[in-house]
Formats: C-alpha cells, sequence, structure tokens
C-alpha cells in the first residue's frame, strides 16, 4: 500500500517534530491511511484540512509545498513577477501565523518578495492589498467557517480574486515534480528581512481599504439615526476591521460581543464559527435583547461571511439567510441609485448557479442584467474583471447563498466589512419609515412573489467518503429523476458536460460557463434543486428553490422536495 511508504518516509524523517511523531504513532490504522494515502488537494478554492502530521493534512510541509508550486508559477511569469511579489495574511486558528511565515520563508527561498501582515487579517482586504500593492499573487491561510481542527490555503491572482482553474492546475503541475516535501528548503527570516525579501504591513493599509469601503455609502446622513447594533466577530479576524468601519459610516451606537471578541483558536463559545448557523448567533441575541439592537452581525473567522438577524413581527430575532440579506441589499442599493440618478443603463448583477431566483426577480425590474456564474466568487470575480477590460457593463452587485456579498469592486472576493456597513444603511433607511429589515423582506415578498431555499448536506469523510460522494452524484447524472414531489423534471443542467437538456423537446443547448461537476434540475413548477460535491469538504451539497404564491405554500413545498431528493440519496448510500 502506498500510504505506508509514504507514513514511513514521514516517520523516518530526522528533523521531523516530536509532536508528529507522537501523534503518528497514536493513530488507527485508518487514521494512519487517511492522512496518508494521498496529497492534501489544491485547487481553486486552494486547500483545506484537518491539522496534524501526513500529505493529507494542513501542516508547515503542506504549507512548504503549495507554496513552492506558487514560487514555481510565478517564476514561470518572469523577473516582473517575482519583483512585484505575493502579500500573505492570517485568521485567527491554530498555526495560521506560523503558516503565513512559512510560506514567506519558501518563497524567499526563490528569490520572491513578501508582504506579511503584522497581525490578523480579514480575506477582503488580502484582496484589496494585492491590488493596491500590485502585487502578483496574495495567499491567506484560513479555513473560512470549518471547525476549529481545521486550516487552509487560499491563493489569489494579480487581480485580486482567488485563482482561476487554469492556473491552480499550473501550481499542481508543479507541486506533483515534488518528490519530498520534507526536504523543502526555506530562508531564515532575519535574512529575509535584511534582503528586503519580507516587509511587513498593516495599520497603514487598513486605513486605505476603510477610506474605500467609506466611500461606498450612499445615503451619508443615514446613520444620524438611532440604529443599534450588536456585532460578534466569533472570535475572527471581523474585530480589527468591521467596528471601524460602521462607526467612520456614522454609526455610534455598536455594541460588540465582548466574550466572542477576542481571537480564539478553539472558537470556545460556539459549536462551530459559522454565521449561517443559529447557534453562533446565541450570544448576540442574548445582547441583543439587553440593549433592543435593531440589527445583529456577525462575522466568521476570516471576515468574508456575513450573517444578519434582525426583529421580527413578534419582536424576536430571526437569522435572515444569505439570500434574504442579499436580496434586501441588492433591492436597497438599486433604489437608492435609482432615485439619485446614478443607476448605469449598462448595469448588471451577479449571482451564482445556486443563489436565489428573487434577486433577478428585483434586478428585472430595475432594468438590471443577472448573470449566472459557478459557485465560488472568483467566478464573479472573473465577471467582474472582463466587464472592466472590455468597458461593455457596469457590475452593481455579486452575492451567493452561502452568506457572500461584494459591494465595491475594489475587492475581487466576497466582503463582510462592506456588507456589514450597507445592510446597516439599509436597516437605517428602513428605521426611517417605522419599519425593520423584516419588513423590508416580507415587502419585497408581496412585490415579487414568495421565495424559499435550503441546503442540506451529507458529510462523508475519507477515502469511502469520497467514493460514496461519486457514486451520489453518477447516480443523478446516470439515472435522472423524471420527477420530484409530483411535478416533472423538464430541464437538466449538467455544468460537466456543459449541456442544458429539455425533456420535454429533447433539445439541446450549451451552457457557457466553465465545466464544473454540478447538477441542476428545473421542475415545471419553477422549483429546481441542485447538486455540487464541495470544493473545500468532504461533503455532497444539496441546494432547493421554490417559488409560491403564500408562505404557508412554499413551505410545505419545499418539504416536499427536501424529503424526496433526500430518499433518493439515502437508496443510493445505502
Amino acid at each position: 500500500m502506498m500510504w505506508k511508504k509514504q507514513w514511513t518516509k514521514w516517520r523516518n524523517h530526522s528533523e521531523l517534530p516530536s509532536e508528529f511523531k507522537k501523534q503518528m504513532n497514536q493513530m488507527t490504522e485508518s487514521e494512519r491511511e487517511d492522512a496518508f494515502y494521498k496529497q492534501l488537494e489544491f485547487g481553486t478554492g486552494g486547500m483545506r484540512g484537518e491539522l496534524g502530521a501526513g500529505p493529507n493534512r494542513m501542516n508547515i510541509y503542506t504549507v512548504r509545498k503549495v507554496t513552492a508550486g506558487l514560487a514555481k508559477y510565478i517564476e514561470d511569469n518572469g523577473t516582473e513577477a517575482k519583483k512585484r511579489g505575493v502579500v500573505i495574511a492570517y485568521d485567527s486558528r491554530h498555526g495560521s501565523e506560523e503558516f503565513a511565515l512559512e510560506a514567506a520563508k519558501t518563497l524567499g527561498a526563490y528569490g520572491i518578495k513578501s508582504y506579511v501582515f503584522q497581525e490578523l487579517r480579514p480575506t477582503p482586504e488580502l484582496s484589496f492589498a494585492v491590488r493596491y500593492l500590485r502585487a502578483y499573487a496574495g495567499i491567506m491561510i484560513t479555513a473560512s467557517h470549518n471547525p476549529a481542527e481545521y486550516n487552509g490555503y487560499k491563493v489569489y491572482g494579480k487581480d485580486g480574486a482567488q485563482l482561476p482553474p487554469t492556473a491552480a492546475d499550473v501550481i499542481v503541475t508543479h507541486m506533483n515534480k515534488i518528490e519530498n516535501e520534507l526536504l523543502l528548503k526555506v530562508k531564515d527570516e532575519r535574512k529575509l528581512l535584511s534582503q528586503n525579501l519580507v516587509s511587513y504591513i498593516g495599520e497603514n493599509l487598513d486605513q486605505v481599504y476603510l477610506d474605500y469601503v467609506k466611500g461606498l455609502q450612499l445615503n451619508k446622513g443615514a446613520a444620524k439615526t438611532n440604529l443599534h447594533i450588536v456585532y460578534t466577530p466569533l472570535h475572527g479576524t471581523g474585530q480589527m476591521l468591521v467596528p471601524q468601519a460602521l462607526q467612520n459610516a456614522g454609526f455610534q451606537h455598536i455594541t460588540i460581543v465582548n466574550e466572542q471578541k477576542n481571537p480564539d483558536p478553539n472558537f470556545s463559545t460556539v459549536a462551530s464559527p459559522n454565521p449561517e448557523e443559529a447557534q453562533a448567533f446565541e450570544l448576540a441575541i442574548q445582547y441583543g435583547k439587553e440593549t433592543g439592537a435593531d440589527l445583529l452581525l456577525a462575522t466568521d473567522p476570516d471576515a468574508d461571511r456575513l450573517g444578519v438577524a434582525v426583529k421580527n413581527n413578534s419582536g424576536d430575532y430571526v437569522l435572515l439567510t444569505g439570500n434574504q440579506t442579499g436580496a434586501l441589499l441588492l433591492h436597497y442599493m438599486l433604489l437608492q441609485k435609482q432615485e439619485k440618478g446614478i443607476l448605469a443603463v449598462n448595469s448588471v448583477m451577479l449571482k451564482t448557479i445556486v443563489t436565489s431566483e428573487l434577486g433577478r426577480a428585483i434586478a428585472e425590474d430595475y432594468g438590471v442584467e443577472t448573470v449566472d456564474t459557478l459557485t465560488g466568487f472568483k467566478y464573479i470575480a472573473e465577471k467582474i474583471d472582463d466587464y472592466k477590460r472590455k468597458e461593455t457593463k457596469t457590475f452593481q452587485f455579486g452575492y451567493e447563498e452561502s452568506y457572500g456579498y461584494l459591494i465595491g469592486d475594489f475587492v475581487r472576493d466576497k466582503d463582510a466589512v462592506q456588507a456589514a456597513v450597507m445592510i446597516a444603511e439599509a436597516g437605517t433607511y428602513y428605521k426611517q419609515q417605522n419599519m425593520t429589515l423584516y419588513d423590508g423582506l416580507i415587502e419585497l415578498y408581496e412585490t415579487y412573489g414568495y421565495y424559499k431555499e435550503s441546503l442540506t448536506s451529507f458529510t462523508l469523510k475519507g477515502k469511502d467518503g469520497a467514493e460514496q460522494i461519486k457514486r451520489i452524484v453518477n447516480g443523478f447524472r446516470e439515472h435522472p429523476p423524471a420527477e420530484i414531489a409530483g411535478a416533472a423534471v423538464e430541464k437538466i443542467e449538467d455544468y460537466q458536460t456543459g449541456i442544458r437538456t429539455n425533456l420535454l423537446t429533447a433539445q439541446q443547448e450549451r451552457i457557457d460557463l466553465p465545466p464544473s461537476n454540478v447538477l441542476k434540475f428545473w421542475l415545471q413548477d419553477g422549483s429546481w434543486f441542485a447538486i455540487r460535491p464541495s470544493g473545500t469538504e468532504p461533503k455532497v451539497k444539496f441546494y432547493f428553490g421554490v417559488k409560491q404564491g403564500t408562505e404557508e405554500e412554499i413551505e410545505e413545498r419545499l418539504r416536499e422536495m427536501e424529503t424526496n431528493v433526500i430518499n433518493m440519496v439515502e437508496s443510493i448510500i445505502y
């Protein structure tokens, strides 16, 4: 077995840290196989995995290996690329600061300059810094909202966006040529500083970025009303910028959840530092009840995702979905720009293929085109860059269902700092009309129809889990259902083959998007569901979307679809 050869190589390495040797000796046979049977996968979403020993884990050796691959990619692009260098940022997770330094020391061995943030910083600021400093690439050490035992490594291109597939493939090719990651050499930090191959950055860049965020305001007087905000960074990087961004916009009544204010790699006050989950808001809701806050905000550890909770008609706090927050942001921004006469005639809104269709209905009402992209903000960023270069369309807003939003294109990834300021401004707009954001949402539903979406995931770890995920997706691809919960399947979109098939007419057409292992099924009643294996976690995800005339009808229809599809999945697994 190949994994045993890898395990032996690591076990016999003379410079292997003692904690790794101890950990390896305590592993069960199956744990050893999972940690050593393959290299931790690197793709357009970077790489993410559990911390520990082995090539299929996050550690200094896997970080050195992927950084060496990045260094060779930069070398391929010439001396100028090497001089422009790489910006490196990191979040509050175990090993993040160490991994950031290891990346800089590895780049230094290739004569490539690094700009390293002195302290933890959000992902959107890393994206901004790459563009502002005209660096050739960026590295973000983060595992986003994953549990505490995970860390990860994301790579950004010179445009400030995560790498496209072609560039990621080149890095993987270079990685695969490295026979032994344990023997990769790194430069000493002090030598790199003396040679000007490492520079530390921080507060000066913060101020530039925050000035850009402040410039996004659509109603500079809006914050003068008495809007009360509770904010939690969930032990992550958001504390570095979000409170200041809100204050710069004029919001004065900001209460920070003290127990979750400071960085904590164990995320000890939450089961998971994920603002998509209600439990992450438990402390914020307590604070909200004590202060009477209008708006509760939470960011994930690297502050690229924003969760929002607002008061409903009963006075209870409810967590908005990413689709709902996106719809509120989109509507508020388009309304304000239209009233001010600054909404460009060639405006475009970008969303992913698994994001709610409510955004399309809102955009259409304002004469704004909607363009769908694959899941992942790098695809939204690609479109923004294309429109900028060709001067064909004016970007207004981009979002995805997983709590990611982008307003100002000076960042090319989802940005919770921007979104926090804009949703607070929207909250103020509604408060001036004696309405809450929840009232605003209901108003959107009454105007455009009731839309609701859900997500169900199957977590299947290890080698066996990867095989099960493949079997599930292939099962739906090779034997597609003819109907779901009483509604016939009208169209099937297979993003792997790039073919959209109308089952009623037997007509086929090309999908103008890059290949991706995603299937989407459209039903005759306008409902849909999609299947997508996660690129960063051992999960296969099922997305559902429905539209009905009333809230009661939509809840029932969504449950029917979920039950039907989940039963199909379980029949494949079991």
